[in-house]
């Protein structure tokens, strides 16, 4: 499933995508909600350990 930014509700950002654009970060802008569209969680996300640090973190 691709969505496009521009169909995006006002209170969702995109706070990651890819290089061709694809988005694969989002958060609330009043909620503390956030969501990823990958597994930070696996062998192949070379930085997965720093990003789940990172968001627990804070």
């Amino acid at each position: 499933m691709i969505v496009e930014a521009s169909s995006l509700p006002a209170e969702l950002e995109v706070t990651a995508n890819t290089d061709d654009g694809l988005i694969m970060g989002l958060k609330h802008r009043t909620h503390p909600v956030q969501g990823v569209q990958f597994h930070p969680e696996s062998i192949m996300t070379t930085v997965g350990k720093d990003l789940l640090r990172n968001f627990l973190e804070q």
